[in-house]
């Protein structure tokens, strides 16, 4: 197990299998040293846990504990390409889509649960540049999706 994976232990958590595509594209694509993630929803054992609308049926903390879920994923898609997450050298960017009410502005509060969930396993290599987006729906009716890039060390 690597390092990585060790500190999710301690956090009580676990890397999941990686999320079949649900379409044309594959979990995450590698150029050179860096890795690029598809969109991951917070799928939990192949199902969503939750669906809706943040600040509607979904209400902005339990919409974090997804985004954490998702980063978790996109760490699992990350190793699924490069068989090691302690080769990662730094994350590069985080963009965060959140599945929004009409009135609701808390998108980067939501993002937070990734962002987090990436610096308290990765420590300083998890600090990032982020763009956390409000959108009218995501697939699945999923409240959030995640994507992440990263660099790797060589």
């Amino acid at each position: 197990m690597s390092a990585v994976e060790d500190k999710l232990a301690e956090l009580g958590l676990s890397l999941p299998e990686t999320a079949t595509p649900a379409g044309a594209y594959v979990p995450a694509q590698r150029s050179g040293s860096y890795v690029w993630t598809a969109g991951q929803v917070p799928l939990v054992e192949g199902a969503l846990p939750v669906t809706g609308k943040v600040g509607g049926e979904v209400t902005a903390e339990e919409a974090k504990e997804l985004a954490r879920t998702c980063a978790l994923n996109a760490l699992a898609a990350v190793k699924s390409v490069t068989g090691d997450l302690d080769r990662i050298a730094r994350v590069v960017k985080v963009t965060g889509f959140v599945a929004s009410a009409p009135d609701f502005t808390g998108q980067p509060g939501v993002i937070n649960g990734a962002s987090e969930l990436l610096g308290e396993v990765l420590g300083a290599r998890g600090v990032h540049a982020r763009s956390a987006v409000g959108v009218a729906v995501l697939p699945m009716d999923a409240p959030v999706e995640v994507e992440i890039q990263v660099e790797l060390t060589e």
